[in-house]
């Protein structure tokens, strides 16, 4: 079989970097055109990025002299590709239209970015959460005007730490949850050595990320009407976002209430045997286990845990009755991988397998 050709815009950025990485020696993509801001244009990749690479696994060979194309060259960068994933550095209105530009040259996007995700007919999707969200996909189409491109977005990196052992949980209508999110600083596009302010520190505030944290969860509990997305009414989410000295992975700490009260055992057991279509279809990127419980009362622990599944995989522990909820529980995901680009290639791995994604 063929590999599809791939794009990665926003190629020398962190979460850029992670597409690359995640995407060396995949069996169905093949890396072909890297494309970021005109002053990396016309630089090798390995050029480009100097001396900002910031993963701890090596860059790939094969991008290193890869020729970066001006990401606003889009015909340019259409004509070489057959998807791409977009973690372009832009304003929000700049990132949509680029975004568009490129479905509508007939290059379909699967997106990090937040720009797209209340367009109303871009599904906003976490693959074991809401696939049949990718039905929209055809609405989306026709207002674009398009035979083959469209966006699809991942949600915020930090609500995969928890949405995905509440969405195992529906049967029993969470109805109130309150979350703080405890995020790495890779989650800024940091490490620290480019961010020293950070070690030995907290910072209380995210900008931005609190509305995401809870909003973004009714969106993919939503419903498709009309060709739309229309957002679940509740539960009802509060949330407190903080940035801690922490390299990758997002901990939450969840305290949620229910409809119809679950026991101890019936919440252990739902996480233990959920699986989504990723794991029925056995995607590449696709966790064997999607939830891990741990039984140990320090765990899950960032350092320990984050990798597990190839980091996407998402971890609990410390689940307990509350004496103002009816539970509270941690949990863990890794920023970059699940939370980001990961999340990402799992997108386009779903896309392919339902045929949204073809050679042009």
């Amino acid at each position: 079989m063929a590999k599809l050709r791939v794009g990665v815009l926003g190629a020398t950025g962190m979460v850029g970097q992670r597409f690359l990485s995640l995407l060396e020696n995949h069996p169905w993509f093949e890396v072909v055109c890297v494309a970021a801001s005109p002053r990396s244009a016309g630089k090798t990749y390995e050029e480009a990025v100097g001396g900002r690479w910031k993963l701890a696994s090596p860059m790939p060979e094969a991008v290193k002299k890869l020729i970066v194309r001006n990401v606003n060259e889009v015909e340019a960068v259409a004509a070489e590709v057959d998807f791409v994933f977009s973690a372009v550095d832009m304003t929000k209105d700049e990132i949509k239209a680029i975004e568009e530009a490129y479905a509508k040259a007939e290059t379909p996007v699967v997106s990090n970015n937040s720009a797209h995700r209340w367009t109303p007919d871009v599904p906003m999707v976490v693959p074991e959460l809401n696939p049949e969200h990718l039905a929209v996909i055809e609405s989306q189409k026709k207002r674009l005007g398009t035979k083959n491109g469209f966006i699809v977005v991942k949600p915020n990196c930090s609500i995969q730490s928890y949405t995905p052992m509440l969405h195992a949980l529906r049967q029993y209508g969470p109805k109130v949850v309150v979350a703080t999110t405890y995020q790495a600083i890779s989650g800024a596009g940091k490490t620290f050595g480019d961010w020293p302010e950070m070690v030995d520190n907290v910072i209380p505030y995210i900008g931005g990320e609190e509305e995401k944290s809870e909003q973004e969860p009714l969106k993919i509990w939503g419903q498709v009407e009309n060709g739309q997305i229309v957002k679940a009414k509740g539960p009802v989410i509060t949330t407190q976002c903080i940035r801690v000295p922490v390299s990758d992975g997002h901990t939450a700490a969840v305290f949620v209430s229910f409809e119809k009260k679950p026991s101890k055992e019936e919440i252990l057991q739902a996480w233990k045997d959920f699986k989504g279509l990723p794991q029925e279809l056995k995607l590449p990127s696709a966790p064997e286990q999607f939830i891990t419980y741990f039984e140990e009362s320090d765990r899950p622990q960032t350092r320990l845990d984050r990798d597990r599944e190839n980091g996407m995989g998402v971890c609990a522990g410390r689940l307990r009755e509350d004496t103002v909820y009816d539970y509270k529980f941690i949990g863990l995901s890794h920023n970059t991988k699940r939370g980001a680009a990961g999340g990402a290639v799992l997108i386009a791995e779903l896309l392919k397998a339902q045929g949204y994604l073809a050679a042009k």
